[in-house]
């Protein structure tokens, strides 16, 4: 398997690099993906659940605003 590449640009030579990522980057990137699945998990439950409940109480976003304010 091959692992994401990273482009680096020198602002001295205007050079781009890329390369793929070194064995730590890789580890770091796989932490910071499980982390960012996670979180959209969440929202997306949170969505689901929020959903279920206006759905429950029979009234639209709307409302639940009107409601709260």
């Amino acid at each position: 398997m091959t692992k994401p590449k990273v482009r680096i640009y020198d602002l001295a030579t205007n050079e781009i690099i890329d390369r793929e990522m070194n064995d730590a980057e890789y580890a770091q990137h796989l932490i910071d993906k499980e982390i960012e699945d996670a979180a959209l998990a969440q929202e997306e439950i949170k969505a689901n659940e929020k959903t279920a409940l206006l759905k429950k109480l029979g009234i639209t976003e709307d409302e639940a605003k009107l409601l709260l304010s």
